[in-house]
């Protein structure tokens, strides 16, 4: 099917939209093979979006004010002072960036040339995949505040465990140098925040600001509703198509080998940070335990194509392997930790 959406993408040399042409392609090969399942589905994706309404519009409202005041310049001063205060500020600041993706590249290039060390970076780089104000709203309505509490609180502790980690390394010398020769940028097309130095809370009384503000708040609702439409499509696909048997089988039950595999299965699955939730939400309905759940989101969210193409792109190898190490490792920790305080 991916290749199928690629072609009909570029069908007349019209740029059209992949997530959304995924979903037309889907409903329209549901509407020939399995016209009993069409309308439910229709009726799902719809329903799902609109309880999710709320938690969109007060995420798109969020990032649009922390874009437009300059809120990002904050998270530079995480990067000063003593290591351990910058571990730990870096931790916490990596799960209140609005960054997205592709736009921590230049900064974490940034903060690596200038000398910041591998250790406080490193905390941030984990932390800030895994949560953002707007995915926390969007993990709160899939999956309840409990859960996305706990992610929060994985993002934070995986955070520091890896920059704690890196730290007692560097002791022994390893990561001394470690930006490749030629580390690369950003070739998505995203830039740094428009606006450096202090923020300005009170943004609306500048024109600017206000344009950043309705241009962000706009990109991230159509952003934000593409991928969750997608998400629910999906979810109502699984539900209907894979016996609920099949998941609590596999990765059912309790125990460490649900999360383990659950974690394995996380990585190569990775849709998106906004998309992953109601998918989760769909498996555990299923007979996923909430441990298993919670390492198959944390896995899926460290191991996203933007977040392993930053990493690869702009340090050696030695690093990239314990970035992957740290994360995967941090998944399986994270999903036995919730999955005994909740019993499951």
């Amino acid at each position: 099917m991916t290749a199928l959406v690629q072609r009909l993408g570029a069908l007349g040399g019209v740029k059209v939209d992949r997530v959304w042409l995924a979903v037309a392609v889907v409903f329209a090969v549901l509407a020939v093979l399995d016209k009993t399942q069409f309308l439910p589905s229709l009726t799902f994706t719809g329903n799902a979006l609109l309880s999710t309404a709320p938690y969109i519009l007060f995420a798109v409202l969020s990032i649009g004010y922390l874009k437009a005041s300059g809120a990002e310049t904050i998270i530079a001063r995480a990067f000063e002072g003593r290591e351990t205060r910058m571990i730990v500020l870096a931790a916490l600041f990596g799960g209140l960036a609005p960054f997205c993706s592709c736009e921590v590249i230049p900064f974490i290039a940034g903060m690596l040339a200038l000398g910041t060390p591998v250790s406080a970076v490193m905390a941030f780089w984990l932390a800030s995949p895994l949560i953002d104000p707007p995915s926390l709203l969007i993990t709160a309505g899939a999956l309840g505040w409990p859960f996305a509490v706990a992610k929060a609180l994985a993002a934070v502790g995986i955070g520091l465990m890896g920059g704690f980690a890196i730290k007692m390394a560097m002791t022994r010398g390893w990561f001394a140098n470690p930006l490749r020769a030629r580390a690369a940028g950003s070739g998505c097309g995203c830039g740094p925040s428009p606006f450096d130095g202090k923020p300005v809370w009170l943004f609306w009384r500048e024109a600017p600001r206000r344009d950043v503000f309705r241009r962000e708040s706009l990109a991230n609702t159509a952003f934000l509703l593409k991928w969750l439409a997608l998400a629910y499509l999906l979810e109502s696909l699984m539900i209907a198509y894979v016996p609920a048997e099949a998941i609590a089988g596999v990765v059912g039950g309790s125990g460490i080998g649900p999360i383990i595999l659950s974690a394995l299965v996380g990585v190569p699955a990775y849709l998106n940070g906004y998309a992953a939730p109601p998918l989760v939400a769909g498996l555990i309905e299923q007979g996923m335990s909430v441990g298993a759940g919670m390492a198959f989101i944390v896995a899926g969210a460290v191991s996203s194509i933007p977040a392993m193409m930053a990493v690869f792109a702009l340090v050696n190898r030695r690093v990239f392997a314990a970035y992957v190490v740290l994360g995967f490792s941090g998944a399986i920790l994270a999903g036995s930790a919730y999955g005994l305080i909740m019993g499951s």
